[in-house]
């Protein structure tokens, strides 16, 4: 079976919440990271009847979902000393970086490292190399769809790697997910995902101004975001996004710091790829001017206090 696969879709052309879940009795799997996407990530595995062995950096989470039942281990390497498949979810790539290196000693043939976090594509190829050198296998599978789709369950996973360590990965893809596609090598996910930030922090940018627009022009932002609902504008941005610009509702769902840090990924892959983005280097001046005013951690529609208040 090759190594590389150009692209593989396995989902059905829209989300499908209603679709059979796979049955993942007496199947052990580790999980890394049990922030605001990992938790329901880990709960959805859950569901599905497979046994969770859960680590995090603060022991909160780690004892809540102990409480439902989950295995609490104290580190990365108690987690490899129980599963062989291990998901990692966490906030960056230093993060990634620091469990790899804590893991990469106990790795043996078997394990497979299945990084749904966002991380740099540079050192998502070279992570995967190095624990490919020891027997052991990675495949970077970041996500789309924010909390919402995690606690549904029907994120949208974007995939790179081995086919045979996606498809032996695929039965937990379709626990946690719905649109579930194999890209290409090692780094392909984290290729698509990069693209994807960039889709999102343009089109909230886009979806802040118009609005504030609307606002400043004396018509309700409300009222207009439903008439152009339906037509070419409409995105899942403005149905989630522009209803939280309209509500000042920014509890996070995306932070805006996070928004910034996938950001610079963006444009640190554009300088990789000799290429120039001036959208995208715009937008991250942007958010950062509003992490700037201390609205860091709010869900990144929050752009819209730039321009709406």
């Amino acid at each position: 079976m090759s190594d590389a696969v150009t692209s593989t879709n396995v989902a059905q052309d829209a989300p499908r919440p209603d679709l059979p879940r796979p049955d993942l009795t007496g199947q052990t799997v580790g999980f890394i990271g049990l922030g605001l996407m990992g938790k329901p990530m880990a709960r959805a595995l859950a569901r599905c009847g497979a046994s969770l062995v859960v680590s995090n950096r603060s022991p909160g989470p780690v004892a809540e979902l102990a409480a439902e039942g989950m295995i609490a281990a104290t580190s990365a390497v108690a987690v490899a000393g129980q599963a062989e498949i291990i998901i990692l979810m966490l906030t960056d790539t230093p993060a990634v970086e620091s469990v790899a290196a804590a893991l990469l000693p106990v790795l043996r043939p078997g394990h497979l490292i299945v990084d749904m976090s966002t991380t740099a594509v540079a050192a998502t190829r070279s992570l995967a190399a190095r624990v490919r050198a020891v027997g052991a296998d990675w495949l970077d599978a970041p996500v789309s769809g924010g909390t919402v789709a995690a606690d549904d369950a029907v994120l949208t996973i974007m995939a790179g790697g081995r086919e045979a360590s996606f498809a032996r990965a695929l039965p937990l893809f379709q626990a946690m997910g719905r649109r579930i596609t194999l890209v290409g090598d090692s780094g392909a996910g984290q290729i698509a995902k990069t693209a994807n930030q960039v889709i999102v922090g343009l089109t909230i940018g886009a979806v802040a101004e118009a609005l504030a627009l609307a606002k400043a022009a004396g018509a309700d932002p409300a009222r207009v975001r439903d008439a152009i609902r339906g037509g070419f504008a409409e995105s899942r941005i403005l149905d989630l996004h522009g209803g939280r610009m309209v509500t000042g509702n920014f509890t996070p769902g995306g932070r805006v710091s996070t928004q910034i840090k996938d950001l610079r990924q963006a444009e640190e892959l554009a300088e990789q790829s000799d290429i120039d983005l001036p959208a995208l280097g715009l937008t991250l001046e942007l958010f950062e001017m509003l992490a700037d005013q201390g609205d860091g951690g709010l869900d990144h529609a929050a752009l819209y206090r730039l321009f709406g208040r």
